[in-house]
Parts: structure tokens; sequence; C-alpha cells
């Protein structure tokens, strides 16, 4: 159910002087506003808070879809240039990696990638996950890692691309 199509509970305080806050409980959208809004106000903020949630659980939604997709592509990868060797059990974008492309942990079998990636080649991506699922064979940078990484075509040319952009501050 969408949250535009749940009950509403506006709750009244008179400690809350200024702010509205609105979450969902049980399959209802609660509200909290100052006691002393007018009806008027309490309709605004209600549509404005409303129209809030449905954008925050849109947006979760979204991410889940990409997050699935982004899972289903890691184990393509892992069959085509790995020999199935890699079995991520979660793949996911991360917002919070400003430094990092992307990062593995091994011990959890646990993949995040950058969200900067999003829009970037195709290429680009797939090389930063499988640059992050060979983790899962070989966890350290050694040359054993980085022969099963090359087995990816376009890893030369992704790393380039990636380089580039560090080089001109756009990372």
């Amino acid at each position: 159910m969408e949250v535009a199509d749940l009950p509403i509970q506006v709750r009244r305080s008179r400690r809350r002087q200024r702010t509205v806050q609105a979450y969902v409980d049980d399959g209802t959208v609660v509200v909290l506003i100052p006691a002393s809004f007018s009806a008027a106000e309490e309709r605004r903020h209600v549509e404005d808070m409303v129209a809030k949630l449905a954008a925050a659980a849109a947006a979760k939604a979204r991410r889940r879809g990409t997050d699935a997709a982004l899972t289903r592509r890691a184990q393509e990868l892992s069959n085509s240039y790995l020999d199935g060797q890699a079995r991520p059990l979660s793949v996911r974008w991360a917002n919070n990696q400003l430094r990092r492309w992307g990062s593995c942990s091994p011990d959890t079998a646990t993949i995040r990638l950058s969200a900067r990636l999003q829009g970037m080649p195709a290429h680009v991506i797939d090389y930063v996950l499988l640059h992050e699922i060979a983790h899962l064979v070989e966890p350290a940078h050694n040359d054993r890692f980085w022969a099963l990484v090359n087995r990816y075509p376009r890893a030369e040319r992704a790393r380039g691309f990636l380089e580039g952009l560090e080089a001109a501050g756009n990372d």
C-alpha cells in the first residue's frame, strides 16, 4: 500500500512550538504538529509531510530494486570471469563512500559500491564490482588477485577512466 493511501492521524501538542514531524506507525501516517496551528496550516503541513514520506518510501523501493540488480550483476560477473567462485551475499549502493569506489568484507561476503559510480559507463561499474567480488576469492591485493581482476577485458580502460576522474578532481 502506498503512503498516500494510508489513514492519517494528526496529533497536536501544546509543547511543540514550530516543528512538524511525521512517521508511519502500524499502517497509519502519524503527523505531529503544534496545537497552535490553524486548520489551513494543518492541511498544508499534513500534505507536505505525506509527500515527503511517500518520496522517501519510493526512493527506498528504487534502491532495493537497483541493489537486487547489482547483486544479479555481481553473480553474472563472477560466473563469467571468476568461474563462479565468488558468491556475494549482499551487494548494495552506498551513499557514504566518498573516498573509495567500492568495498568488500570477505568475512561476511558483503560488497558496497559508491553511489558516485551511478551514471558512469557500465564497463567502469562492472570493473569496480568485479574488483570487489574478486576479494571474495583472494582478499589481498597480490598477484593472484590482480590476475583475477585482469580477466575482465576492459579492466585497463576502466582503471584509466577512474584515474582520469581522480586526476581531474571529480572523484
